[in-house]
């Protein structure tokens, strides 16, 4: 520590630098608000943002004993599966415990197939043991497990091992890719086309490393579908500004819940193709599809059955995740992406990026290639899993639809049908005093909508402003996961509060 003596040193003098020593050390602060990276500062998310912050200080006030109109804060804010009470797959979890605790393989009160996933992860394991780091790319018997998976799903297409990257959740290897991709300068930054509304991490991701976000919006008339003269709009616009070099599709759809139709992913294909974009295709709800008509279908699969003069030629990567789907395992951080023609060169460098990181969470890894091999007909535990699997889309799909059908019931709110991933965005329609009191309030009208939302009835919705949506509309974002007993208490309590609000700004 600097000993700073008193000769030499006014009294004042002195007094100051003790209080900058004290406050700032003797120099002052290295990193401050204005010295931090500038790009960090624009980055946004708000399925964790002001609103939820408040939600959480409701809930301390309410441990405090401060009087509220609500017993509880119900968050809808953010797909996180088991926080609202969804039980876990007790195959999946039987796994995991052998691998981190291998003295239960010797207890009989486990099935074998079960203690076979448990070996055989361990044994691709450094020391036999899920504390030691994997290969960068991922464990060896997991990413062959994950290829072997993409082919049944797609109906024999090959997948080579090789092209598979085991991540820290989805979200890891969206960041991985747009690190590869983005470079250049003024007009030639790169520009990287989403959807809007769009999940935040998109968003987030662009703002951080400094690249241009290129809008396209989804046809909300046609149930949030994808528009390719809307794609055509926005990739012109774009170019007279940056480099569009990308384009990212999330199907199933967050914040939207829409499934994109085989029609729609060839159209999108065509126009990658013909545009020389890089498709990313974020895949990660590809179990929850609830709607009458709608199916998954994988860009790999409808990539290979255009043909080679696509298939031989459109650069893919799709991603998935352990977090969403029936497994709703989020705090496991489990993922894979697959690459589909990407440059032998450019593939080197990925894999130096990915070992920087060393590897990702090897649990998380385990869990990936249990979900991608699961039990099979004849094992022991077989039965249980499809009865836990199915009991959990099962009611996925009612929740889904009982959302949709009480929030069209009160008016001035339209919720198009919640077709598959976990999330319903309905828009709100607000009066122009509303608007014009919520500027008084330097808040957007649908935080200012959510905001008040929360004080009065303990429930924690998501602006749609904090996902993007045309100017002059306004939405939410809700989770479908609470429990059933809990969601129909949410969805009453919307629905009185929009009625009492409506006539408040009337």
């Amino acid at each position: 520590m600097l000993n700073v003596s008193h000769s030499g040193l006014s009294a004042s003098r002195l007094g100051y630098a003790k209080e900058k020593m004290s406050e700032n050390g003797p120099w002052g602060k290295v990193l401050t608000i204005d010295t931090m990276n500038p790009t960090v500062k624009k980055v946004e998310y708000a399925v964790r943002g002001p609103i939820v912050q408040r939600a959480v200080q409701i809930e301390k006030e309410l441990r405090e004993g401060v009087k509220k109109p609500f017993a509880e804060v119900i968050k809808a804010n953010i797909g996180d599966a088991h926080a609202m009470g969804q039980q876990p797959i007790t195959f999946f979890r039987q796994v995991l415990a052998m691998c981190s605790y291998p003295e239960l393989l010797n207890d009989s009160s486990f099935p074998e197939d079960a203690k076979h996933r448990a070996r055989r992860i361990l044994q691709s394991c450094g020391g036999s043991s899920l504390g030691a780091y994997s290969a960068s790319q991922g464990i060896d018997c997991v990413l062959q497990d994950v290829a072997r998976y993409i082919e049944r799903r797609d109906g024999g297409i090959p997948c080579n091992p090789e092209n598979v990257y085991l991540t820290t959740g989805a979200s890891d290897g969206i960041m991985t890719m747009l690190k590869l991709l983005v470079c250049g300068e003024d007009e030639g930054r790169t520009g990287v086309m989403i959807s809007i509304p769009q999940y935040p991490l998109y968003s987030a991701a662009l703002a951080e490393l400094g690249a241009v976000q290129i809008n396209y919006y989804l046809n909300e008339d046609k149930c949030w579908s994808m528009d390719l003269s809307e794609l055509k709009r926005s990739l012109k616009e774009a170019r007279r500004h940056c480099n569009p070099r990308a384009l990212c599709i999330i199907n199933p759809g967050n914040p939207t819940g829409q499934v994109q139709s085989r029609d729609c992913i060839e159209d999108v294909i065509r126009f990658a193709a013909k545009e020389r974009l890089l498709l990313m295709a974020d895949e990660v709800y590809q179990d929850n599809v609830y709607a009458e008509g709608c199916e998954f279908h994988s860009f790999k699969k409808v990539l290979f059955e255009m043909g080679p003069e696509y298939s031989d030629s459109v650069e893919l990567v799709s991603f998935h995740s352990t977090s969403k789907c029936y497994m709703g395992e989020c705090g496991f951080r489990g993922g894979y992406m697959e690459i589909i023609n990407m440059d032998p060169e450019v593939k080197a460098q990925l894999n130096k990026l990915v070992s920087v990181r060393l590897c990702p969470p090897v649990p998380g890894q385990a869990l990936m290639g249990l979900v991608v091999n699961p039990p099979q007909p004849g094992e022991p535990s077989y039965i249980n899993f499809i009865k836990e699997r199915s009991a959990t889309l099962s009611a996925l799909a009612e929740k889904a639809r009982l959302t949709e059908e009480i929030l069209n019931t009160v008016p001035g709110i339209s919720c198009n049908p919640v077709q598959g991933a976990m999330y319903s965005f309905p828009s709100i329609s607000l009066s122009k005093a509303a608007i014009e009191e919520a500027a008084e309030n330097d808040q957007a009208p649908d935080m200012f909508y959510c905001m008040r939302l929360l004080e009065e009835t303990g429930i924690c919705l998501v602006p749609g402003s904090g996902f993007g949506q045309k100017d002059g509309t306004y939405h939410f974002r809700m989770t479908i996961l609470p429990p059933m007993d809990k969601l129909k208490v949410l969805l009453t309590k919307v629905k009185e509060f929009h009625q009492r609000f409506t006539n408040q700004y009337s």
